[in-house]
């Protein structure tokens, strides 16, 4: 974490509104996008991303200024995303996808319609790699999971796409 940041957060811990304020301007967009990319909906994305902000705000003082903020806050909006998805009972296990409808096979957007017809735990994974930018490893300590959980979801979820989107164009 650079000064600046670091200074941001012990002011935030002091209580500080504007370094609360200027937090949550530099990392509302990476905590959305990761709860959006959990949920894949704007309404639960909102309410992940705002539990998040609250989270990390009020747990400040169990964060370890050593490290990256960005990450942390992620993890922490990725947690909230699954839990509003656990609210919903919408959360699945690996290998019972959710079922949403899916545009027909010309849309541009095949890609993304497949990858939110996966389970919540592969969903999540690919989005945090491909839309995220999260190396495999960054994942597994991001979601607390081995590496080779990690791989072997991401490998599956691959294969499950490469299928799905093959069967669509048939």
């Amino acid at each position: 974490m650079n000064d600046a940041e670091s200074r941001l957060v012990r002011d935030a811990q002091r209580g500080e509104s504007k370094a609360v304020q200027e937090l949550f301007r530099r990392h509302w967009p990476s905590a959305w996008q990761a709860a959006y990319a959990v949920t894949g909906r704007r309404e639960l994305a909102n309410d992940a991303a705002q539990e998040a902000f609250s989270r990390a705000i009020s747990s400040l003082d169990t964060f370890d200024a050593r490290r990256p903020l960005r990450p942390w806050v992620t993890k922490i909006a990725v947690n909230a995303a699954i839990d509003e998805l656990r609210r919903e009972g919408r959360l699945r296990f690996i290998d019972e996808p959710e079922s949403i409808v899916v545009e027909p096979a010309e849309d541009p957007n095949d890609v993304l319609n497949a990858v939110t017809r996966l389970s919540a735990d592969r969903r999540v994974i690919v989005a945090l790699h491909y839309w995220l930018d999260y190396s495999t490893p960054e994942i597994a300590e991001l979601l607390d999971l081995p590496l080779g959980t990690v791989a072997s979801r991401l490998s599956r979820a691959l294969d499950e796409l490469r299928l799905n989107l093959e069967a669509e164009h048939v």
